[in-house]
């Protein structure tokens, strides 16, 4: 248990280097992904959601998407298709984008409500099924979805039913002005995020979730 708490220290230290003055949200977010749930962000853009999601994955060795969700997003662009190949006369499966690590869903708000179910219906079940063929997406599969709360000309809010698909739902605010001033003084955070190297394994992860998923509470611990 030791090790799984320096390794969980390391991910946030690293993180937290490129994402300045958010320790205790990015301590949540780490916290909800070690439970295998999912993360909604109602916030502004340009608060840096993409180089959050970019430093936790570079710091796990995973693979992040990132869809921006617009009117014209189509279920199978997230889920795959079959494409027939003339030359092999065959039928062959095109992975969509959830098959990653870590999607970030950004303004998941503004695309159908089709699409929307497309998506929560993965993150739900972890599987997509096409064609009649049911196809597992890798493991961990996380979701860090993000929504305007200011601007809502066009969107799609998410019904109450859907929004229960996520473990948290949090806002990160912009930065202090010293945090603020340090990144303008320094090279990009994005790419900071792009450079930083891998800290723990991603098999690593799968292993402090099992042991978080071996804890339980008897009846006499909650009182």
């Amino acid at each position: 248990m030791n090790d799984y708490h320096k390794k969980a220290e390391a991910v946030l230290q690293q993180v937290n280097q490129v994402i300045l003055g958010k320790e205790q949200e990015t301590a949540e977010i780490f916290l909800a992904f070690l439970a295998d749930g999912h993360v909604l962000l109602e916030d502004i853009p340009g608060i840096g959601k993409t180089t959050m999601a970019l430093s936790f994955t570079r710091s796990m060795d995973m693979e992040c998407r990132r869809v921006q969700f617009t009117p014209d997003v189509l279920p199978s662009d997230l889920t795959g298709f079959s494409l027939y190949k003339r030359e092999e006369e065959s039928f062959v499966f095109q992975p969509g984008s959830v098959f990653c690590n870590l999607l970030l869903a950004d303004e998941i708000n503004r695309t159908s409500p089709k699409t929307q179910s497309a998506l929560l219906e993965v993150m739900e079940e972890r599987q997509v099924s096409v064609d009649g063929v049911t196809r597992p997406v890798p493991r961990p599969f996380l979701v860090i979805a993000t929504q305007n709360p200011v601007d809502l000309a066009g969107t799609q809010p998410l019904p109450q039913a859907q929004t229960d698909r996520f473990m948290i739902s949090l806002s990160l605010g912009y930065p202090d002005f010293e945090n603020e001033l340090q990144m303008v003084m320094e090279t990009g955070a994005g790419s900071r995020a792009g450079q930083l190297s891998p800290v723990i394994s991603r098999e690593d992860f799968l292993a402090m979730q099992e042991q978080i998923h071996s804890v339980f509470e008897n009846n006499g611990t909650g009182s």
